[in-house]
């Protein structure tokens, strides 16, 4: 760990480290590259969109800075959220931006908040994957595949 330094505090440092560990997480579970379409929902999606962009992913934006809904995105993050209901209205908003093999990484703060999701992300066409345990939570790894013959049958 590194001291604080005037520019960055001790709290800050901290809060990034494990944005960054998240992240890291995030972006081996959905085997997410620089080069492809990310978006990002949650009360931190402007904190990983910055770091994201550091890294030199290029293609990633937030919900709040995507206008049009065209499911075209490959990947979708959420993080920051820390009630399944909070989760769900995320999932909600973001699923039209996703296309319909995407995979999707969602921090969730318990096993109880991961089950009440279950249900929700079947309903949008995802299958979940793997989840694995960080510091803030668990990550949960979800994929949609089929989804577009799906909703043209219903």
């Amino acid at each position: 760990m590194t001291p604080a330094t005037p520019d960055r505090p001790a709290a800050q440092r901290d809060t990034a480290c494990s944005a960054g560990h998240i992240l890291d997480t995030m972006i081996s579970l959905t085997r997410a590259g620089p080069l492809h379409r990310m978006i990002i929902g949650g009360s931190e999606s402007m904190e990983l969109y910055l770091v994201l962009r550091r890294r030199g992913f290029i293609r990633v934006t937030t919900t709040e800075i995507c206008r049009v809904a065209r499911a075209q995105h490959a990947v979708g993050l959420i993080a920051g959220q820390n009630s399944s209901r909070g989760i769900e209205a995320i999932l909600d908003q973001m699923s039209p931006f996703l296309a319909t093999n995407a995979g999707l990484a969602l921090l969730v703060g318990s096993r109880e908040n991961a089950f009440k999701i279950r249900s929700k992300l079947g309903e949008l066409g995802f299958r979940i994957e793997a989840g694995v345990r960080c510091t803030s939570g668990l990550v949960l790894s979800a994929y949609r595949q089929g989804y577009e013959l799906a909703a043209k049958a219903a």
